[in-house]
């Protein structure tokens, strides 16, 4: 009983002048049992103890020591070695040796963080954003091939083919989008031509308005508009089906079963989509050029009949195949990326809220510039 309470007495941790130098003895028992009064002396060591060259934590004296007062004897050296101090352990028993060296290699202090220039930093950050942009095309490239492969797969042999998912998905990102897209465009239609129409009545242009409606919708604004609001809405939820499948381990066990993710899960919504966005973008250049006309003839006083014959002057088929031919592309860059993103989710909440996010930007980012290469290719043919 007597050898017990000498176990479990109270830490000490006692200053004692040693020539130049100092000696921290500590003593008692060092275990989690006495956490906040070890943690008080420990703190008050770590600030008054920083103007002695030489500093020796003596903890022959000590009863009873767990991993947890091993960390603080440890965090006591290096905060005094911080300090400019010559800090040391010494009086450690066999018994404790062991456990001291193993706290001492957990998070050892690394070099002194490097002080740049605000430039250097700018420069740094850029470099590593860069370098992060080169591993998504990377990826990108990689999904691209596999989903190269699974049609392929799907052509030779149609009976792997996933035709019930593929029209499940086709129903979520085309069917049940059509009333959002319809209303947004249809806003849009309005928007545009009451503005046309307010800055061309200053030159007595109001029916030019028409021509740019036409143009602006069928070539650019339509898709443009159509993609960037599926990229919103089913690039995101593409994200987060398959992080969520990818946290529930429920893609492994797919391949643990002798089944293909690429096959099971992407292909379908892939071919979803790239059938869904030229629906979508047709039905959004419809309901933009009916939103334009009747502001036209509210607001312009340009009569149905007078819009539609216009509308078949300023325009020709080639406006219309230039938006519908770049509606499959941007589709299938949305789904890539969505693809991809959700694929990279990790085991935790934050990392599917990230990555479907980083969905949604990455998606509408690459939507912006195939459009912009697509303007420059139809430019350079005269189309």
């Amino acid at each position: 009983m007597v050898q017990q309470l000498a176990l479990d007495s109270d830490p000490t941790l006692e200053r004692i002048a040693r020539g130049d130098g100092l000696a921290l003895c500590a003593a008692g028992s060092w275990t989690a049992r006495f956490a906040p009064a070890l943690e008080r002396m420990v703190a008050d060591a770590e600030r008054l103890t920083g103007t002695k060259p030489n500093i020796s934590i003596d903890v022959s004296a000590v009863a009873r020591l767990d991993t947890f007062g091993a960390w603080l004897i440890e965090r006591l050296r290096r905060s005094l070695a911080q300090n400019g101090a010559e800090a040391s352990i010494a009086g450690l028993s066999a018994n404790y040796a062991s456990l001291v060296d193993e706290v001492r290699q957990v998070n050892p202090a690394g070099p002194p963080p490097r002080q740049g220039s605000a430039l250097r930093g700018a420069i740094e950050k850029l470099g590593r954003t860069m370098y992060g942009f080169a591993d998504d095309i990377v990826a990108l490239i990689s999904m691209l091939g596999a989903v190269l492969a699974g049609v392929l797969r799907a052509i030779l042999h149609p009976t792997t083919f996933r035709l019930t998912s593929t029209v499940h998905h086709l129903e979520q990102v085309c069917w049940r989008a059509v009333p959002i897209i319809v209303l947004i465009t249809f806003l849009i239609g309005c928007i545009i031509a009451q503005q046309g129409i307010f800055h061309f009545r200053r030159f007595g242009a109001d029916v030019f308005v028409v021509d740019m409606l036409g143009v602006l919708v069928l070539r650019e604004i339509g898709v443009l508009l159509v993609a960037i609001m599926v990229a919103g809405r089913s690039g995101s939820a593409y994200t987060a089906e398959l992080g969520s499948m990818k946290m529930r381990e429920e893609i492994d066990a797919l391949r643990t079963m002798g089944f293909d993710p690429i096959d099971v899960l992407i292909v379908p919504r892939l071919i979803a989509l790239v059938l869904a966005l030229p629906i979508l973008t047709f039905l959004g250049a419809m309901s933009a050029l009916y939103g334009g006309g009747l502001v036209a003839w509210l607001y312009g006083g340009v009569d149905p009949e007078a819009f539609l014959l216009r509308l078949r002057d300023a325009i020709s088929i080639n406006h219309f195949t230039v938006g519908m031919l770049k509606a499959p592309v941007m589709a299938l860059v949305i789904g890539i990326v969505a693809c991809v993103e959700g694929l990279a989710v990790k085991g935790s909440a934050e990392s599917l809220g990230s990555h479907t996010t980083a969905s949604v930007v990455k998606g509408i980012f690459f939507v912006i510039v195939m459009d912009g290469v697509f303007a420059i290719f139809f430019a350079s043919i005269g189309i």
